[in-house]
């Protein structure tokens, strides 16, 4: 196939592309390369790709029409979206990148996906829209109609405009929440990037709600290998749906809702002590309060990701975090 991949550059993106690449798929990437963070990292992660057959660049923002119809003009058949202004806390201070990068381009995306008969659309959700919701593990089959943070809200905003642009033109789309990725190549503002930097330079480390928090941290290469799996699945109308009694993650339209983390969540404290190991340093704690927009636990029930591609994410918290250690230290020759 030709796969388009919004958020080339990033973290998720570019490794979803090299995986594409590796099985044999043509992929166009697309990343206008802002600079939320080092856009060093990001063209260095683009170098790599770049080294590959069957491997185009089309560098443009989501909101830039012309450039997104410039990369749908290579005729991908399916598109992975993984382009968006991440982040929680950001979100506190500047709501209205949110708005522009997550609605107004993923509006976009839609469309082009309209206009050019895409076989199979599948997108970026998180974790975070599951809000105040307190029932674990987490279900795609739960409401999720209170999110608190604007990040969480647009990403919500998100699987409600694919559920309409399923349901009019009948295209196929297959949203993913992600659960607190990590692993090389992370984002800088990521607690494991965070963590790792401070406690090699002998900082202290931020450490929210003094520590007792619960994150279903989910290693990328897990992520990657359900995002290509799932992209192999087109998704297609529950004929059981009922209005009577809606099932959120399913649809008479071609439309679903998969949960991705490993199913198996670690507290905060054992995630820093885990990366003090790798490092082989301790860290100083500077015990803070719950951050607004932050919630206490994320667990992610994965049944129907396993018996739709016969995938779970499964890579040990220890491995993966001496993996992200290992490649830090090569990365920035420390």
């Amino acid at each position: 196939m030709k796969v388009l991949v919004t958020g080339a550059a990033g973290f998720i993106g570019s490794q979803v592309s090299g995986a594409l690449l590796d099985r044999g798929d043509a992929v166009v990437g697309f990343d206008n390369v802002n600079d939320y963070y080092d856009p060093k990292l990001k063209e260095d992660r683009l170098a790599r790709l770049a080294e590959r057959d069957d491997f185009e660049m089309v560098r443009g923002d989501l909101l830039d029409v012309a450039a997104l119809d410039a990369a749908f003009d290579r005729l991908p058949n399916r598109v992975v979206h993984l382009a968006a202004q991440a982040g929680v806390r950001y979100s506190l201070t500047n709501p209205h990148a949110y708005i522009g990068s997550n609605v107004t381009g993923t509006l976009n995306v839609l469309e082009a996906c309209r206009h050019r008969g895409t076989d199979h659309l599948v997108y970026a959700s998180s974790s975070s829209v599951y809000g105040a919701n307190t029932t674990m593990p987490f279900s795609v089959h739960d409401n999720v109609d209170h999110p608190v943070s604007l990040y969480a809200a647009s990403k919500k905003a998100n699987e409600l405009m694919a559920h309409t642009y399923s349901h009019l033109y009948a295209i196929p789309t297959t949203g993913l929440r992600f659960f607190t990725v990590y692993g090389p190549w992370g984002r800088p503002d990521m607690a494991l990037f965070l963590f790792t930097k401070a406690i090699l330079d002998g900082q202290p480390i931020d450490v929210f709600n003094e520590g007792r928090m619960h994150r279903d941290f989910t290693y990328v290469d897990d992520i990657v290998e359900g995002v290509v799996r799932v992209l192999d699945k087109v998704a297609a109308p529950n004929a059981a749906w009922s209005g009577d009694m809606p099932d959120p993650a399913t649809s008479t339209a071609p439309y679903r809702l998969y949960n991705i983390g490993n199913n198996n969540p670690v507290e905060l404290m054992t995630f820093i002590r885990t990366i003090e190991d790798a490092v082989g340093q301790r860290a100083k704690l500077n015990l803070l309060p719950m951050q607004p927009g932050d919630v206490p636990s994320t667990y992610a029930d994965i049944d129907d990701l396993a018996r739709s591609v016969g995938f779970s994410p499964a890579t040990p918290i220890d491995v993966g975090v001496g993996r992200f250690v290992e490649w830090y230290r090569q990365y920035y020759g420390v």
